[in-house]
């Protein structure tokens, strides 16, 4: 009966044991249950934080490739410019080149043309004396002065070829403008072998008249035979207006002045 005891209550030791082992047992997988989640909540925890860092990352990537293709899109206007630039530069340096071929080529024939031009100037001096002398009489020692220095300018060493041109073609300018011009000056003439101061009175190139101070003597250029003659006195109100009217002491009016009839063409 006490082993039977004994034996009952190792039994029931036994069994007890067994119930703490199923205890133990029954516990366990709570345990592990937590344990396993936690895992998972730290992982996912893991993985969070490695997708920030890694969105973050990207975001850090986007944004520079964003810089680089802005600077990229920057670079390329400017070489558009740049190129722009060269091209407008190459044209410009591409005419210099073609004005220092001319330049050159100027050099080359520029005896040529000193050896042209001077006997063209000679003969337009020449030309304008023989106008000169068969035109009327008017301004005639000034305007011969004019040509004699022009004579004299072609034997100076001093005065460059393009200066003498020039002043040839003022020449002709002045020559020109009195066609176009009213004028009244002072001077003499000879009248009946005595050299008398006079007004004249030049109208273009069209009438040439002459009065003197006392307005007793009237006369004009006559163009056909070329000599000083008389008028009556029927233009000697006419001729005293031109005067008053060339040095501006009277308004523009009409003047009613002797024309030579129109010389018949040679």
């Amino acid at each position: 009966m006490l082993m039977s005891f004994f034996s009952g209550g190792q039994s029931r030791a036994v069994v007890g044991g067994f119930f703490a082992a199923a205890v133990i047992a029954l516990a366990s997988p709570s345990a592990f249950a937590q344990q396993a989640a936690k895992r998972v909540i730290d992982t996912q925890e893991d993985f969070d934080r490695g997708s920030s860092a890694s969105q973050q990352r990207v975001d850090r990537y986007a944004q520079q490739t964003s810089e680089l293709l802005s600077e990229y899109r920057l670079v390329l206007q400017q070489l558009d410019r740049v190129r722009i630039y060269n091209d407008n530069l190459q044209k410009v340096v591409d005419n210099q080149n073609a004005s220092i071929a001319k330049m050159e080529d100027d050099l080359e024939n520029f005896d040529q043309t000193e050896q042209g031009i001077v006997p063209l100037m000679l003969t337009m001096i020449a030309d304008l004396r023989q106008f000169i002398e068969a035109d009327m009489p008017f301004q005639s020692e000034s305007r011969m002065r004019r040509i004699q220095n022009l004579e004299a300018n072609m034997t100076s060493s001093e005065i460059t070829n393009s200066e003498k041109y020039r002043q040839i073609m003022d020449a002709y300018r002045i020559e020109t403008e009195y066609g176009d011009t009213i004028e009244a000056y002072e001077g003499t003439i000879d009248l009946n072998g005595v050299e008398t101061t006079v007004d004249f009175l030049r109208v273009g190139r069209i009438v040439l008249a002459y009065q003197t101070p006392d307005q007793k003597v009237t006369g004009m250029w006559n163009k056909q035979s070329r000599a000083w003659e008389v008028l009556d006195n029927s233009y000697r109100r006419a001729v005293s207006d031109g005067l008053s009217l060339a040095r501006k002491q009277a308004p523009p009016q009409l003047l009613n002045l002797p024309v030579p009839a129109p010389e018949a063409a040679q």
